[in-house]
């Protein structure tokens, strides 16, 4: 039995350890956290009472880097984890318990406390994760094609260009710009806002773009709102497809939380940093990878199968607005406290959805 009373979190196989390197393992791990450090045989002896001398400990070590879960660093006698240990340890060392009351009062009161607009929710319970985890909390707004369309509305802006403001289930609202190639008439912008509420209402955004066209083929109409309603015959599945991209894309909290961690404190993995929260689409593309999972997603550094990625550990989950989804979690270092992460990640996403239900 491990000194600190594990339960398995994934199906990792972890057979290939004996118990004192499941032990050892798990002590390497938790000093490393803790402190940054390569973890020596005496430090381990000493802060977790192993209840075996510094030699074995050493020995131990040495073993457990032939398996590839520690790495030896030139200047240091002590070991830090390698990508692989840290798996092993979430799939089958670690412990998550429950968050405190205090903790889980103080999440609710800073997720609760302001717009009721998904967009701002999203922002305060990123920024909530990032301050209680002292990680990066991120959040990607709801994948919106099973969204159910209830109103259409078309706003004159210039000349040659309408706002089309969709009004959609979950109280998410897009406005997409629309080119014109003159001035629409007032009363051809209220016949074709009339006929794509009556055709196109109550259909999920992913039907709408797909039968746009033969939805409003046979519509009877004036020569002003006919053309109109050829725009949208022509170019909807293109219009449609941007209004179904995830809401406000990524939502960042406080880079500089990772900024002050000591991975960060050399210039090329604080330009790594930087990198990764320059390049929104790219991430957005990552993490909508992630929706549609079930439970927890953690992906630890060379897992992710990009190098701009290695440096990181990214712990997700799902919430839920109604039939539409997305992720929400943190992006930290490798040597991150899993089981602190884990559990507050799990937690804020059920309170996401709780609030957007």
């Amino acid at each position: 039995m491990s000194a600190f009373g594990t339960t398995p979190f994934g199906n990792t196989n972890s057979g290939e350890l004996s118990e004192r390197e499941r032990q050892v393992l798990e002590a390497v791990i938790h000093s490393y956290v803790a402190t940054a450090e390569p973890a020596g045989s005496r430090t381990l002896s000493r802060r977790f009472g192993l209840g075996i001398s510094p030699a074995t400990i050493r020995n131990t070590m040495s073993d457990l880097e032939e398996k590839g879960f520690l790495f030896h660093p030139h200047t240091s006698a002590g070991r830090i984890p390698t990508d692989k240990a840290y798996r092993v340890y979430v799939d089958s060392l670690m412990r998550v318990d429950p968050l405190s009351g205090e903790q889980r009062r103080r999440l609710q009161m800073e997720i609760e406390s302001g717009s009721s607009a998904i967009e701002n929710i999203l922002r305060r319970a990123a920024q909530s994760l990032g301050v209680l985890t002292q990680e990066l909390g991120v959040a990607l707004g709801p994948r919106l094609e099973r969204a159910t369309l209830q109103k259409v509305e078309l706003v004159r802006v210039a000349s040659d260009r309408l706002l089309m403001v969709l009004g959609l289930s979950g109280g998410a609202v897009r406005t997409i710009f629309v080119e014109v190639p003159g001035v629409i008439a007032d009363e051809a912008l209220v016949d074709v806002t009339i006929v794509l509420n009556e055709r196109l209402a109550g259909l999920t955004l992913d039907q709408v773009r797909s039968g746009l066209a033969s939805r409003l083929r046979d519509v009877s109409a004036s020569p002003g709102a006919a053309e109109l309603l050829n725009i949208f015959v022509q170019e909807g599945e293109q219009v449609f497809g941007r209004a179904a991209e995830p809401v406000d894309t990524v939502v960042l909290a406080q880079p500089s939380l990772l900024a002050d961690q000591p991975e960060f404190a050399s210039g090329e993995r604080l330009r790594q940093l930087i990198e990764l929260t320059e390049t929104r689409q790219q991430l957005a593309t990552f993490l909508g990878t992630r929706a549609g999972g079930k439970g927890l997603s953690i992906t630890i550094g060379n897992e992710h199968g990009d190098p701009r990625l290695e440096p990181f550990t990214v712990v997700t989950a799902e919430y839920h607005v109604g039939s539409l989804s997305g992720v929400i979690g943190v992006i930290g270092p490798t040597r991150m406290p899993y089981d602190k992460v884990i559990a507050l990640v799990d937690h804020t996403s059920q309170l996401v959805s709780d609030l957007l239900c």
